[in-house]
C-alpha cells in the first residue's frame, strides 16, 4: 500500500495559463492586507495617535523595506552562481531570456532587516518611537506570513528532505535518485512505492512550506496575538518574542527542509558526507539555522536591554 502523497496536480503557479500573474504574488499581497488589517486593529485598540494617512505612509515604507531586504538577502546570500554579485542590476530586472519572469527569490531574513530598518528611519523622520510602532506591527505580522508559505506550496518549490512518513509528498519539479542506490531502495521501501523497471525515482518529500505555513505563521500568531498582545511588560517587547520566536521555529523546521541548491551546509560538525537532501544528523547546519541562531542571539539580547532601559526610564507598557 502506498502511504505517500502526490502532489495535487490541479495546483498551479499562475492563476490564469499563459499570464505572468502568479499565486505567489497574490499571496504576498493577503500577507501585506493581513498586516495592515492587524495594525489598524491595533492602533484603535490602544487608541494610539496615527490617523489613516499616516498608517499608509507607514505601510508603504515598511513594505518598500520587505521587498528590498528580501530581494537583496536573497540575491546575494541564496544565489552561489555569483551572476548578481557580478551585474547587480540584475536584481531588480525581472526578464530572463526576453521573457518576463518577476522577481524570482525572496529572503525571510532580508525581509525582517528590511522592515526594521524602515521602521526606524520612518520613526526618526515622523518623531516617533521604534518601540512603540513594532508593538503595534510585530503581533500580525505572522499571519500574514502563513500566506508566503502557501504560495511557495503552490509553487511546488522549498520542499523538504527525503522522507518515508505516510504525509511525505513526491513534489513534481523535485529531484530524482537513481534505483540503484540502497538507501533510495529502503526508503522506497518504506514508502511502500514499486521501483520495478525505473531506473530513476522521485521520493516522497516532507511538505516543509505547510510545516512553516503553520508553525512560523498560525501558532507564532496565536502566540503573540491572542496570548501576549495584552499582557506586553515593555515597549517592544512583542517585537523581541516575534523575532526569538521566529528564530527557534525555523531553527527546528529547517531540519525537515532540503537547503538551497548550492548552499549545503555551511556548518558540518559531523563526520562524513550529508547530501543536502537527505537529514542525517542535528549537527549539519544549513544557512537558514545560521541565520536563526543569529535572531534568537539578537532577540534575546534585545529584550534584555531593551526590559533594562524600559525599568530604568519608568517606562509604562503600552496598553489600553
Amino acid at each position: 500500500m502506498l502511504a505517500i502523497l502526490n502532489y495535487p496536480s490541479w495546483l498551479k503557479p499562475e492563476i490564469i495559463p499563459g499570464l505572468p500573474i502568479r499565486w505567489y504574488g497574490l499571496m504576498y499581497l493577503v500577507a501585506f492586507a493581513l498586516a495592515y488589517y492587524f495594525f489598524v486593529r491595533r492602533v484603535k485598540e490602544l487608541d494610539y495617535d496615527m490617523n489613516r494617512e499616516e498608517i499608509a505612509n507607514f505601510f508603504f515604507w515598511a513594505i518598500i523595506g520587505v521587498l528590498l531586504g528580501g530581494r537583496i538577502f536573497s540575491a546575494l546570500v541564496y544565489e552561489p552562481s555569483g551572476i548578481y554579485q557580478s551585474n547587480p542590476l540584475l536584481i531588480f530586472w525581472p526578464f530572463r531570456n526576453g521573457r518576463f519572469v518577476g522577481l524570482q527569490g525572496m529572503s525571510y531574513h532580508g525581509g525582517v532587516i528590511g522592515v526594521i530598518a524602515a521602521v526606524i528611519i520612518y520613526a526618526k523622520a515622523t518623531g516617533r518611537r521604534f518601540y512603540e510602532l513594532s508593538e503595534l506591527l510585530a503581533p500580525g505580522i505572522p499571519l500574514g506570513y502563513t500566506f508566503g508559505r502557501l504560495g511557495n506550496f503552490i509553487n511546488g518549490e522549498l520542499y523538504g528532505r527525503v522522507t518515508s512518513i505516510s504525509w511525505g509528498m513526491i513534489f513534481p519539479h523535485a529531484e530524482r535518485f537513481s534505483t540503484d542506490e540502497p538507501w533510495v531502495q529502503q526508503v522506497a521501501g518504506e514508502a511502500g512505492m514499486d521501483l520495478s523497471g525505473k531506473s530513476l525515482v522521485n521520493l516522497p518529500r516532507h511538505p516543509s512550506q505547510l510545516y512553516e505555513a503553520f508553525f512560523e505563521g498560525i501558532f507564532l500568531w496565536i502566540v503573540l496575538w491572542l496570548l501576549l498582545r495584552k499582557r506586553s511588560p515593555f515597549r517592544g517587547f512583542l517585537m523581541g518574542m516575534y523575532i526569538l520566536g521566529y528564530g527557534i521555529v525555523r531553527f527546528v523546521i529547517e531540519y525537515f527542509r532540503q537547503p538551497d541548491p548550492g548552499m549545503g551546509f555551511p556548518i558540518q560538525l559531523a563526520e562524513g558526507a550529508n547530501p543536502r537532501y537527505l537529514f542525517l544528523t542535528p549537527w549539519n547546519f544549513t544557512t537558514g539555522q545560521i541565520l536563526c541562531a543569529l535572531m534568537i542571539i539578537g532577540a534575546a539580547v534585545f529584550l534584555i536591554l531593551r526590559k533594562r532601559s524600559a525599568e530604568k526610564r519608568g517606562e509604562s507598557p503600552l496598553q489600553p
